[in-house]
This record gives C-alpha cells, structure tokens and sequence, in this order.
C-alpha cells in the first residue's frame, strides 16, 4: 500500500484546490458520458457514425467540437491569469502553477483550438466549394483528426496527470531541457504536438491534393472561391513549416532523453539555435491560422453586400505572397539577440513588406462593400469588427518591426496585446463569422441571430477593455510572463481594467453556447439550402448536404457560378439539362485511424514517463495497423442511382 500510495502521489497532481477540482469535473465528466451512452443504447451509433467516419462533413464537426471544448480550456486559463493579475500582490496561483497555465493557454490556443477550428471548416466547405464529393484521402483525413485528438488529449491529460509543462509555450532550452524541467511536463509537450503536429502536415497535404485535382469541370484555378484560395496557400505554408517543428521537436527529445547537446551550450549546443528554429515556424504558423480567416471574410462580405468580391486577382497575388514572405520574418521576434545591424535590418524589412499584401485585402473588403446592399447579419458583424481590429494589430506590429523601437517593446505587455489583437481580432473573429455563416450547411438549421448579436457585441467590448490597456502597461515596463508585481509599479489599474475586460470575453463565448443550445431546441430549419442567398457551390444543395454531396457533378462556368446560376434563371435563361444521375462511387468507413491514433497516444503516453512497456506495445500497434491498411481491399462501394434519387427527392421537397 505504500508503494501504491507513493506512486499516486508522484503520477498525479496534488495539493492545488483548482486542480484537484478539475480532476473531480474529470472524473464526473467521464461518468456522465459512459452512463448517458449505455442508458440510451448509443455505443455501436457512436462507433459507426462517428468514431470510424471517413465522411470530411462529420470530421468537420468532431474538430470543430474539440476546437470549442479547447476555447473553453484555453479560456479558463486567461481568466486564472487575469484574476491573478488583478490587483498588486495577489496570491490567487502560485508561481509554478502561474507558469503552467500560461504554458497551457498559448498551446491550446494556438495549436488545438484555432487549427482545430480552422480544419473543421476547411472539412466542411472546400469540398462543397471546389464541387467534389469528398477529399483526396479519406482516409488520411480521418487519420488526420485522430491524431490530433489523441495529441490534445496527450497533452490536457498533463493538467492532472504529471505536471503540465512550464517552460512558455514555445519552451525555449535551456529552461525546457532535463536540467531546467527535469519532470515530465516538457514530455508531455514534445509528444503531444508531436502526435496532432503529424496530423497537421497530412491534412495540409491531403487539401492541396484536394483543391489540385478534384475541382468540378470548368472551375480554373481563377475560378476557384476565395476561401478555398486561402486553404491553398495555407496548406502550402503548412507543408514547409510543419516538418521544422517535427524535427525541432525530436531534437529537444533527443537532448532530454539521451542527452544530446543540440540545444545546451555544454558539448558545442546552442540554444539560439532551438528559438530560430522554433520561429522558422512559428511565424508562418501565425500566418497559417489567418490566411483562411482572411478568406472567410472574403466570402462573406461578397455575401451580405450582394457584390462580386472587388480585386479578386490582388486577392489571389496576396494570399501568395503572404504564404511567402512569412518564412522570412522569422528573426523579428529575437532583434535583441545581437545578430547585428544588418541582419536586424533585413528582417525589418520583411516584416514591413509582409504588412503591404494585408493592406491590399483590406482595401479590397472595403471597396467590396463600397455602395453594396449590406445585411448586417452576425457573420457580417464579425468582419466589420475585424477590420478596424486588425488595422490597429497590423500597425503596432509594423512598430514591433522597428529593430531600435523593439529592443524596448520586446517581451513587454504591449507584445502582448498584439498578438492577442491580431490572433482573436484576425483568427477568432474570422472562424466565428465562418462558422456562423456555414453552420446552416453543417447542421440544417440557422443560429439565433439575437443571441449571436449578444455574443458579438460582449466579445468585442471585453476584448478592447482587456487589450487596449495592456499596450499602456508594456509601455510603462511591465514584462509578460510576471505572476506579481508590487503596489507601488502603479500597474494595478490597468490590470483589474483588463481583467474586466477578460471576463466580459467569457461572458462572451456563454453567450455563443446559449446562442446553440437555443438554435439546437428550437431550430430555424433551412429548407432552401441557400439560407444566405450565397454565391458559391455549397449554397447549390440541400442543407446539409448529403454523404455523396452532389448528386451530378456541377459545370463551372464562371467565379461565383450559384450566383451567375440564380441571375439567369431569374432572367429565363433556359438551362442545359441536367446529367442523368448515376451511381455515386463512395468510400467505407474504417476502425483503423482510430486504432492507430490511439496507438500513438499509447506510445507517446510511455514516452512520457519513459515506460517502455507502453512504448513498444504502441509503436507495434503503430506498424500493425499499417500492415492492415497495406492489405486492405474492401475499401470503397457505390450508391446505387435509385437510392440517389430518392434522397434528394426527401431533400429537396419531393422534387428531384
């Protein structure tokens, strides 16, 4: 009993009252779910609908899911901190536990709810768009959310289980290497972005393919939907950053593990070398997360100013360079390491010139609007708020750009309410405009408009109250990553002025869930597919859309052809028949991704405690459940014309 009471002790966290409280939520959480499916008889619904889908539709709802549980997770840990922070000398957290959660916050954020939320969408909408009726790889795709759900759950399970990681969320060496976090908290951060990192690099690659090579007849690339543009030149970026934070990662896992000197200055390491690395992709991360957020905003200000997108040429050129040009920025984060003026200056430079092709889509969103009929519908609402939002980000940023200027600005709180401004101005109001804007799509129903109106206006309000004074506190000294401060910094203030300001956010996002739950009990059904009057493909069929999306591949012929459609009919044009309705060539489902994530989680999670009773069970698991795909035959059937007919009869009202 005491070897068993001495390994409890030591596997997991005790003696914090807010943790112990999230093991006890943990704990009922798991309870509820378990009684809830075995009550109502759901487990084998469960496993075949959802955990063994290869179907981009229900995958875009699990990721968007797990994003929204993340924003919840995230979230909770920004209000620790503000509360914290609230007043001079506060002993609300203590340190160690302070610097795990803002650890925690910037991954979860970052990496498993904006990416999440981001995949979900494009799972939804680029198939829809392009006219296809799945992605390149189904497979890959579910493989691909698996992976990053059992990374996600690799690395919360650290909260509770080991100690989450505090080395900041990039874990700079030699802080996160065995000397500076000798417990396992730094393991679970390596593989549980390792885990869902792989995931990322194949969705990139799986969407590219996608949009490459199974757009319908007639959709050029200069045809294609400004939001799908975005997903491409995303995708791309995510194909050269992702491989550097895999091989960054498994270098640091190499100092830790086998005592490897890449990163520590003993035996010729550098740990200057792990930051530019890390950077090399973590600035095009940040352009990864909002370039689709920018096509968004794209389609929908076309949308709800019955306008054809002004400057759509400029558009495409800008997503490009920006793709570009955010892998040579990367050196702006570190001016203060004494690389000299030149380089300092080069770096400046790109940084500036990155700001231009950002300067174009505003301009653009803005002559789209000029003179347009505009509806002031909640996804409308997020991208009017976005514009000013991100002016304000963009310009502070060029100031952070400024080498001389920045050896003052940086790791202060006016580096903080920057980024923050950019990623939840650019990247959080972007995917709540996508995801307001798609959910008829998704679910057949539209949200309530008031209470997303409500949401709108608590989330902008708290974000200027709890960012715009942090720009003030960076200015007058005050330094991130600092869990007190004395009564007489005179940042107190400020401080319970931005802790206002961040509970109204979460104030905000109640609002978001009652605006679903609401929506969910007393739906608005969209019985026209179009609930929007949209211009592109995915407004063509019903809501939502069927497992086989179309039932006869579309013709494109123009830019926003469903609009271009809808004018001719209007003007009784005649239309060309329509194709006769074949049978539909569709893949199976599969237990395999599933069991190889999990394999993964198992792996990684013996990694982690440096269990290799876990590890090779995994990792064997890994190479099983390739070997079954590799022999795997039985992978694909067809809908028969019939059964086609009759669905979209039952969809469309009886008229098929």
């Amino acid at each position: 009993m005491d070897t068993i009471r001495q390994f409890a002790s030591e596997f997991f966290v005790t003696g914090d009252p807010l943790i112990l409280g999230a093991q006890v939520s943990i704990g009922l959480t798991m309870v509820a779910i378990v009684f809830v499916l075995s009550y109502f008889r759901k487990w084998g619904w469960l496993w075949r609908e959802w955990l063994t889908t290869v179907d981009h539709k229900r995958i875009g709802i699990m990721y968007i899911v797990c994003s929204l549980l993340m924003l919840f997770r995230g979230g909770v840990d920004a209000l620790l901190m503000r509360t914290q922070l609230a007043f001079p000398g506060m002993e609300f957290l203590h340190a160690d536990h302070y610097n795990a959660i803002f650890t925690t916050h910037g991954v979860i954020m970052i990496l498993f709810m904006a990416m999440p939320l981001m995949f979900g969408l494009f799972n939804i909408v680029v198939p829809l768009q392009i006219g296809a009726r799945d992605v390149a790889f189904p497979f890959l795709n579910s493989l691909s959310f698996w992976l990053f759900f059992w990374g996600a759950m690799l690395f919360n399970m650290s909260f509770v289980i080991g100690g989450s990681p505090d080395a900041g969320w990039l874990a700079y060496p030699p802080l996160s290497g065995l000397a500076g976090s000798p417990g396992v908290g730094q393991n679970f951060y390596i593989w549980g972005i390792q885990i869902s990192g792989i995931g990322s690099l194949a969705t990139g690659i799986n969407f590219i393919v996608t949009i490459l090579k199974m757009r319908a007849p007639g959709m050029t690339l200069m045809k294609m939907p400004m939001f799908t543009w975005s997903v491409l030149s995303s995708c791309i970026t995510i194909i050269f950053a992702f491989p550097i934070l895999t091989i960054t990662l498994f270098l640091l896992f190499m100092d830790r593990y086998f005592g490897a000197h890449f990163f520590t200055l003993d035996a010729g390491g550098n740990p200057m070398m792990y930051i530019n690395l890390i950077w090399m992709w973590g600035h095009p991360e940040v352009y990864i997360v909002v370039l689709p957020a920018f096509g968004i905003f794209s389609e929908v200000v076309a949308t709800f100013a019955k306008k054809k997108l002004f400057g759509y040429t400029s558009m495409v050129v800008a997503m490009i360079s920006i793709s570009v040009t955010s892998f040579f920025t990367w050196a702006h984060h570190f001016f203060t390491m004494g690389s000299g003026a030149n380089v300092n200056a080069f770096f400046a430079v790109t940084t500036m010139i990155i700001a231009i092709p950002t300067g174009v889509k505003i301009f653009n969103w803005l002559f789209t609007m000029y003179r347009g009929r505009i509806q002031f519908t909640t996804p409308m609402l997020w991208t009017l708020a976005f514009i000013p939002c991100f002016v304000v980000g963009g310009m502070t940023g060029v100031l952070l750009s400024v080498a001389p200027a920045d050896f003052q600005f940086h790791n202060s709180y006016f580096l903080i309410a920057h980024f923050h401004q950019v990623l939840i101005g650019g990247v959080a109001f972007g995917y709540f405009a996508g995801l307001a804007y798609w959910w008829p799509k998704m679910f057949g129903f539209t949200l309530h408009e008031g209470l997303g109106k409500w949401a709108f206006w608590t989330w902008n309000i708290g974000f200027y109250v709890c960012f715009m004074p942090q720009y003030f506190l960076g200015l007058d000294g005050m330094t991130r990553r600092m869990y007190t401060y004395d009564f007489d910094m005179g940042w107190g203030p400020l401080n319970l002025i931005s802790t206002v300001g961040g509970f109204l956010m979460g104030i905000g996002f109640l609002f978001q869930v009652w605006q679903i739950a609401h929506s969910v009990k007393f739906m608005k059904r969209d019985v026209t597919g179009d609930p929007w009057d949209g211009r592109t493909l995915e407004w063509s069929i019903p809501s939502p859309a069927p497992l086989y999306n179309f039932a006869t591949v579309p013709t494109v012929s123009e830019t926003d052809d469903w609009w271009a459609t809808k004018q001719r009919r209007a003007a009784g044009v005649p239309e060309a028949p329509a194709p006769e309705i074949a049978p539909i060539h569709m893949p199976k489902n599969s237990s395999i991704p599933f069991i190889m994530s999990f394999c993964w989680f198992v792996a990684g999670f013996g990694f982690v405690f440096d269990w290799l009773h876990f590890v090779i069970p995994g990792l064997l698991g890994v190479a099983a459940c390739m070997m079954a795909r590799s022999f795997s035959y039985d992978t694909d059937y067809y809908i028969p014309a019939d059964e086609v007919r009759r669905t979209e009869a039952a969809l469309r009202g009886g008229k098929a």
